[in-house]
């Protein structure tokens, strides 16, 4: 097939054992893989084959009918003839400066970009992880993210290396604090990475004295809470861009918080530079903020097909007297702690981060600005009612034109992934300006009945059920009102808030919803409806004296 150095493959596979051994098969190869989340749009999917031009693509069957096969071949993971081919070793010379993966982030310029991320620097990130872990055979590490999130990279190498085992974790788990924590005991997993938003959730349960779990890394987003005193495993709070090989610093978080901030993202990894410079690449003085700049073999390469961008953002090392030594900047500002660890401090740029999955609002803007009923839009991160950030899109439409809230989201999925979808559209006439013309983004009005996008026709909630069911979803989503066709996950839901949905039917209806329920019925109409099937289920199984406890729906005000 003609895979070998720095032959990029595409790897197009569900959370699998298959998507493991076709990882690892690629690299025996000598080849790079291009993780390619199924769960993506298949324009997306598209461009980065495309972008990637990727000879070899390794899928299955029923995914490879979603993409693009033209000028490529097509390797069926399960195919029989597979188990034919020689499993010796391969005689291929892999230096640290071939390709291992090539990973697609979204992009400034409106379209993802590939990080080409080399053996040297997956090298020295399953070598620190190993010796800063004490990785043993005995471990059990768990896996929880999806395959386009460079943190999957970091939840199998380390192990595998280190011949510990690998536990995919079950989708559900994903999603719930409760689910994941009852999981983890009950595979008896001893290192576990969960992002950050999820890992918040999960230090609030209760947890027995003595675990298998010993470590609990997060990462992806700002951590606001330190962990309570009685927490029977130790959190390690983890920073890196995609470009440092997924982690520049780490260290533990102690409960005893500090009273001036959010807890720190540590010291730099063994081998790792970490700078915090002004604007003209000097130091700062301790304390003071300044721009993240990573050194050392962790870098990427660069950006696939794109050298202007590459030439920008990894620099030559002026503190390095090393040929060839670079800096990446990070966009990210931070500041040095009295006692060496690193505050984050947040972004320079326009750059958003959301349930850890990195941003760029271009990408979500040019996506808007293909729609033919739109001039303008400008996307920004908001804050909801539960404190979680949200997308918000503010658009001005074509004088003539209208536009409907379901028929927008429909639009841009076809070409961004779920997390990239915004949670509003706000229609405004003009966007505001500051004297100097500039966009005003401190005057864009938060999202209200008024100023969001509609679909065309509202319906109220009709029964006591369908009441207290989009009670639930307006204080969950934030907004004022949600109508019984509204879909749960176009009006900004997410798997994480799902989760708070299933507590709240679990708690206020006596049943349980599933996840998988919640996406097959996302809205109130049928949420409602299987929400009374789960109700008529459970008083058909049960005593009379028990059907009796069953709480009861208050009635309809209109009854």
């Amino acid at each position: 097939m003609g895979v070998g150095r720095d032959v990029l493959v595409g790897l197009c596979l569900p959370r699998s054992a298959d998507m493991v051994v076709g990882a690892l098969a690629i690299l025996k190869a000598g080849g790079a893989y291009v993780p390619m989340d199924p769960a993506y749009p298949p324009d997306r999917l598209a461009f980065m084959l495309d972008d990637s031009q990727a000879p070899v693509l390794v899928t299955n069957p029923g995914l490879a009918q979603r993409l693009p096969a033209a000028k490529r071949e097509v390797v069926n993971i399960g195919a029989p003839q597979i188990a034919q081919e020689p499993d010796h070793r391969t005689d291929v010379e892999i230096r640290a400066d071939d390709l291992a993966y090539v990973i697609y982030t979204s992009g400034s310029t409106g379209t993802p970009k590939g990080v080409e991320i080399t053996h040297g620097g997956l090298a020295n990130l399953v070598s620190w992880h190993r010796q800063a872990f004490s990785l043993t055979s005995a471990d059990r590490a768990s896996h929880l993210a999806g395959l386009g999130f460079d943190a999957a990279v970091w939840e199998l190498w380390p192990y595998l290396a280190t011949g510990a085992s690998v536990h995919l974790a079950d989708e559900d788990c994903r999603n719930s604090a409760e689910l994941l924590r009852d999981w983890l005991l009950a595979r008896g997993v001893t290192i576990s990475f969960v992002p950050t938003p999820l890992a918040e959730h999960l230090l609030a349960l209760e947890w027995p004295r003595h675990t298998a779990l010993r470590v609990l890394l997060t990462g992806g987003d700002t951590l606001h809470h330190y962990p309570p005193a009685n927490l029977p495993f130790v959190l390690v709070n983890n920073y890196g861009p995609t470009e440092c090989t997924v982690v520049a610093t780490s260290g533990p978080v102690l409960p005893d918080g500090r009273p001036d901030g959010l807890p720190p993202i540590g010291h730099a990894i063994a081998n790792a530079q970490i700078y915090i410079l002004d604007g003209r690449l000097q130091p700062v003085p301790a304390g003071t903020a300044g721009e993240i700049h990573v050194g050392g073999p962790s870098l990427a390469r660069g950006y696939h097909n794109h050298p202007d961008l590459t030439e920008e953002k990894f620099i030559p090392n002026p503190f390095s007297q090393e040929p060839g030594s670079r800096l990446y900047k990070t966009g990210d500002l931070a500041r040095l702690l009295p006692d060496g660890q690193i505050a984050f401090l947040g972004r320079i740029d326009d750059q958003i981060k959301i349930r850890g999955y990195r941003i760029e609002p271009n990408e979500i803007v040019s996506a808007l600005n293909r729609h033919p009923n739109i001039r303008e839009s400008l996307v920004v991160a908001r804050e909801d009612a539960s404190g979680d950030k949200q997308l918000v899109a503010y658009v001005v439409l074509h004088s003539d034109s209208g536009l409907a809230h379901t028929d927008l989201c429909h639009f841009v999925s076809h070409s961004l992934p779920e997390y990239m979808v915004p949670a509003a559209f706000v229609q405004l006439e003009a966007f505001p300006l500051t004297p100097h013309g500039k966009i005003d983004r401190a005057a864009l009005p938060e999202p209200t009945t008024e100023n969001r996008l509609k679909d065309e026709s509202f319906e109220a909630p009709r029964s006591p059920v369908e009441e207290r069911l989009a009670g639930i979803l307006t204080i969950l989503l934030g907004v004022p009102e949600i109508g019984i066709d509204d879909n749960f996950f176009q009006m900004g839901g997410h798997s994480l808030l799902g989760a708070q949905v299933i507590a709240q039917v679990r708690d206020g209806f006596g049943v349980e919803l599933s996840l998988r329920s919640l996406f097959e019925n996302p809205t109130v109409r049928e949420m409602s409806a299987e929400i009374e099937r789960l109700i008529l289920v459970k008083l058909e199984t049960m005593g009379k004296d028990e059907a009796q406890r069953v709480p009861a729906c208050p009635e309809s005000a209109n009854a």
